[in-house]
């Protein structure tokens, strides 16, 4: 499936301005925009780039130039993520990459489920099929990163009551908890949209799954600062339980 026609503008535009600062192999797409569920404007870009070699400190100086001329200049841009891996790196689950998300760079993972997404329903904008060349991950390699996210990431934020006052904390924890569930219980990947059905069957409030899907595929109405409060509250009591019993079970 080829991209939408509203970001490949800026997905040519990249890889022409990231391509002039060093040698990519590979640009690839996973997240929504690989898997059918691409909101413009409110879905992430999420790329990973191959590169033949380890960037120079002089390269990554001119790829923060790159994102950041294009964070000013080209609609979209300010979503788009992406991380830099060496194709010689690709198959070490452990290291870390250099990586452009949220206004800044910084070293991250290629996580397990991203990988996974790349082989199964991986988007090439660049070079061969993510399938073939990303090395395959277990469903055993899967599910315990999957554990271990809910337990040592996701589970000690649900006694933060302050960052469930954002959206983003709101939508990302109930979300990828619910395809937490069904990865380990089925084994398969799911969008953000299934997602929200799948926290329904969970028993997740109601008032929050509405807000989730407004925010994502409506034009929600205002928020109050009463319905902030409350909707926080209700997420992260709902996840500490939720996390809890899935814990529990050995999903």
């Amino acid at each position: 499936m080829p991209p939408p026609d509203v970001v490949q503008p800026l997905l040519d535009r990249f890889a022409a301005d990231a391509g002039g600062v060093l040698p990519l192999t590979a640009l690839w797409a996973h997240g929504s925009l690989a898997l059918g569920d691409y909101q413009p404007g409110r879905s992430d870009l999420d790329l990973i780039a191959l590169t033949g070699a380890r960037l120079t400190v002089e390269q990554e100086h001119d790829l923060r130039r790159v994102h950041e001329a294009l964070h000013g200049q080209v609609p979209l841009a300010e979503k788009l993520h992406c991380s830099y891996v060496v194709g010689t790196e690709l198959g070490d689950t452990n290291r870390s990459h250099l990586t452009w998300a949220h206004g800044e760079l910084f070293a991250r993972i290629v996580s397990p489920v991203t990988r996974r997404e790349l082989c199964q329903g991986g988007l090439s904008l660049l070079g061969p099929d993510p399938a073939l060349v990303v090395p395959p991950l277990t469903d055993d390699e899967l599910a315990d990163y999957v554990r271990l996210d809910m337990r040592d990431y996701w589970y000690p934020k649900t006694a933060m009551p302050e960052l469930w006052l954002r959206d983003i904390w709101v939508d990302l924890g109930l979300l990828t908890f619910a395809r937490a569930t069904v990865t380990l219980r089925e084994g398969r990947l799911i969008t953000k949209r299934e997602a929200l059905d799948v926290l329904a069957c969970l028993g997740a409030p109601p008032g929050v799954l509405r807000d989730i899907f407004q925010r994502r595929y409506e034009n929600p109405p205002p928020l109050s600062e009463r319905w902030r409060a409350e909707r926080g509250d209700q997420a992260r009591t709902y996840l500490r339980e939720a996390i809890s019993q899935f814990l529990s079970a050995g999903a």
